[in-house]
């Protein structure tokens, strides 16, 4: 099947994924090379780093890890400005080009987050099909995330292209591919950074970011229902009030999903009902379902 040429830069990535099987071998060998260059050219010129004998910010010191949480902070909206770029939120390339930085920044890079999100709101709760279903327990539906990713975005290639066993090859491969690339783009941060800022800043914030992200698609999927009622739900009490204030909105889920384009949900016109702060009888019920279900799965009919 011969590739069809598409306007990259107001294209996001699932619609190339659809018009080129091999899109993802062109996607990744782009940033293998790209990371490849930089790496070179940071040897090449005797980069050591932002700390260090004569580094960009010399020897560091105590006081600059009070700069630690904007670190984190600034890695988050790689998160939140990969999902608003997911869904057109900007104007015209603006997408493409803020969602590639933020993609690379939080190192999925932004065909990853695009194409896994897409699947989340075609199927969102589907324990089958969403890549991140919600769970009674947090720490269940974390670990359910991590390794299920890689299964939803394989999937996604089969539902496309059908599931034979050239394609399972294809696809394994394909996930190779995307892993060396992921190192070879770590490896470009951490020469540009440096071991010190590299292990003392931007690992921790990196991880703590994801766990943030984890967490919100946990909690917006109403966590606290007792009964299962897993759905996007508007939340905007304690901490999830200044979570709008500081990532865009991104707590007013069930007005997200419903106006998927809109940058702010906070400031859709008719907004969907906010779910309260949830009872304590809310809390005991999830507490005695984490209890009966210790692995955080959720109870099937049988």
């Amino acid at each position: 099947m011969s590739a069809v040429h598409v306007p990259v830069l107001r294209t996001l990535p699932f619609a190339q994924l659809r018009q080129n099987r091999y899109f993802y071998l062109y996607y990744d060998g782009f940033y293998a090379l790209l990371g490849a260059a930089a790496i070179a050219v940071m040897v090449s010129l005797g980069h050591t780093g932002l700390f260090g004998e004569g580094a960009v910010l010399g020897p560091l010191k105590a006081w600059h890890f009070a700069f630690f949480p904007l670190v984190t902070y600034v890695i988050i909206l790689g998160h939140v400005f990969s999902h608003v770029c997911s869904h057109k939120s900007l104007r015209g390339p603006l997408n493409r080009i803020v969602g590639e930085v933020a993609g690379l920044l939080v190192l999925t890079r932004f065909a990853s987050w695009e194409v896994v999100h897409q699947r989340h709101h075609r199927f969102s709760d589907d324990v089958d099909k969403d890549p991140h279903p919600c769970m009674p327990s947090y720490w269940a539906h974390v670990k359910h995330t991590i390794v299920n990713v890689e299964r939803q975005l394989q999937s996604t290639f089969f539902e496309l292209y059908g599931d034979t066993p050239e394609n399972r090859a294809y696809e394994k491969r394909r996930a190779y591919v995307s892993y060396a690339t992921n190192l070879i783009v770590i490896g470009a941060f951490f020469l540009l950074l440096g071991p010190v800022a590299f292990f003392g800043f931007f690992v921790p914030a990196s991880l703590l970011a994801a766990l943030h992200l984890m967490h919100f698609n946990w909690s917006t999927h109403n966590s606290t229902s007792p009964d299962l009622d897993y759905k996007p739900v508007n939340l905007n009490h304690g901490y999830y009030y200044w979570g709008n204030k500081l990532f865009f909105g991104i707590y007013m889920h069930a007005n997200h999903h419903k106006w998927p384009t809109v940058l702010n949900p906070v400031n859709v016109k008719t907004p969907l009902p906010i779910r309260p702060a949830p009872t304590q009888q809310d809390l005991e019920g999830v507490a005695r379902l984490r209890r009966e279900n210790p692995t955080g799965g959720v109870p099937t009919a049988d």
